[in-house]
């Protein structure tokens, strides 16, 4: 099978670099996937899950929340704003900041709080997904 280097970056530094058969991203505009001699882009990304298929055709899972994704010349990088692979994640905590951002959500809207506590529920709904599958 053919491969690509494929990094995923992070402000705190490399969740992911290897050679890879193939990453699904979420995209802004839908998920796709990246193959070898896939065309230059650079996509944004949603909060989702980003999957990764290595040179071994073994499958890691990463809890994304948003950023963009460059494909150039059989490279992919990934800059996430966080990247949490499925392992990786604290269920309980993530289920915490659920439980607080929707009670957030309850209180009514105050236009900049409501948004990041959107956000931040859109988060821990993901990692609790992603460490589900």
């Amino acid at each position: 099978m053919s491969t690509f280097h494929t990094q995923i970056l992070t402000p705190t530094g490399v969740a992911y670099e290897g050679e890879t058969e193939s990453v699904k991203v979420p995209g802004q505009l839908g998920s796709f996937e990246v193959r070898r001699n896939h065309a230059p882009m650079v996509s944004l990304m949603n909060i989702g899950v980003a999957r990764v298929t290595g040179s071994d055709s073994k499958e890691q899972l990463f809890a994304i929340s948003g950023g963009f994704t460059e494909v150039n010349d059989n490279t992919v990088i990934i800059m996430a704003e966080a990247a949490e692979e499925q392992h990786d994640i604290d269920v309980e905590r993530a289920k915490k900041a659920k439980a607080k951002a929707e009670e957030e959500l309850k209180k009514g809207p105050k236009d900049l709080t409501l948004r990041k506590a959107e956000l931040r529920l859109k988060r821990a709904i993901n990692r609790i997904k992603v460490s589900e599958l």
